[in-house]
């Protein structure tokens, strides 16, 4: 138990009595840091992150730069495989009353907290930095390609079905009968 609120302690930033001034943070986890959220999307992994924190008299602006990797289960082959993570990202906390949450990068907290913790935030930019589908990489390549080989044929297969109907003199026979009876309105 104490090993698990050490690992998260590793996230721990006090601001209380900073002057305003930037402060650079460098934090490292691995399996650890995974085991003790609770959530299920990651299991282990490897990271380094670098915190830069700017405070002002009225708010805090935290950039999160993280460099590791994640091991992640293959939808496809149920395989584990390690995937790299990069991340750059920045959220803002600003003093007010109450804690409370604006948007995705802005949060107000209240101007008389001493102690943040940005394990959270670490977190959801790791794992906002993860593939929708988690394909082991060999499997990412043949799949890339043959994706695009795809995506060129359906728009030649269109382009070209396209230009045949409108340089038919066939496809006059298609139209639907009640567009007929406009253009002969618009004839006249």
């Amino acid at each position: 138990m104490t090993e698990i609120v050490k690992e998260l302690s590793k996230y721990n930033i006090d601001i209380y009595g900073l002057e305003d001034k930037q402060y650079d943070y460098d934090m490292e986890s691995g399996d650890a840091f995974f085991e003790e959220l609770e959530q299920d999307l990651i299991e282990r992994g490897q990271f380094k992150t670098h915190v830069v924190l700017k405070k002002s008299a009225t708010m805090l602006q935290l950039h999160f730069h993280t460099e590791g990797s994640v091991e992640l289960t293959c939808d496809r082959t149920l395989e584990p495989f390690e995937e790299p993570v990069i991340s750059d990202e920045q959220i803002i906390l600003k003093f007010g009353d109450r804690d409370e949450e604006l948007t995705d990068e802005i949060e107000i907290i209240n101007r008389n907290t001493n102690r943040i913790n940005v394990a959270k935030y670490v977190f959801e930019f790791i794992a906002l930095s993860l593939p929708v589908k988690k394909l082991h990489p060999s499997l990412r390549t043949e799949d890339d390609a043959d994706d695009e080989s795809e995506d060129d044929e359906v728009i030649l297969v269109y382009s070209s079905e396209d230009n045949e109907e409108n340089g038919d003199g066939d496809s006059e026979e298609k139209i639907d009968p009640r567009w007929e009876a406009l253009k002969k309105l618009k004839g006249q």
